[in-house]
């Protein structure tokens, strides 16, 4: 009888562990620029594994760092590079499914493999950016 086991591929997935590190160190680093944002945390096809809005941030910010992180995911890129190209003329970029054109989600990749993404929302974008950068970085260099 032919053992199936090693046939089967093994991937790198975001555990709870790992989504606790990297909420951490997203609130630390919002701390530190003394910002509210809400921080969501998704698996590779988009679907909510974490979310955490800040006291005082809008509620607006639980759509947009839910389509942030949801675009960064499905796409592998940062949610800026759709911001871009808009910026850039190009409206294609709206035809997208999934599409947000909106600085603050970046992907979580491992081994050139996209496992998730987190972004945030609730600070100017490119101070999402950084939180959500130093969420991953923290993630990483475990």
């Amino acid at each position: 009888m032919a053992r199936l086991i090693p046939l089967l591929p093994t991937r790198k997935y975001l555990n709870l562990a790992a989504i606790k590190t990297m909420a951490a160190a997203a609130e630390h680093e919002a701390q530190k620029r003394s910002v509210q944002v809400t921080i969501c945390i998704v698996d590779e096809s988009g679907n909510l594994l974490f979310l955490q809005k800040a006291d005082g941030v809008g509620l607006n910010t639980i759509q947009f760092a839910q389509r942030k992180a949801r675009y960064a995911a499905l796409y592998g890129r940062p949610s800026k590079a759709a911001a871009d190209q808009l910026k850039s003329g190009d409206i294609s970029v709206l035809a997208f499914p999934d599409a947000f054109p909106n600085q603050g989600g970046v992907p979580i990749k491992v081994d050139g493999q996209t496992i998730g993404a987190i972004a945030c929302s609730g600070a100017p974008s490119e101070v999402d950016e950084a939180i959500a950068l130093a969420a991953v970085d923290a993630l990483l260099k475990q």
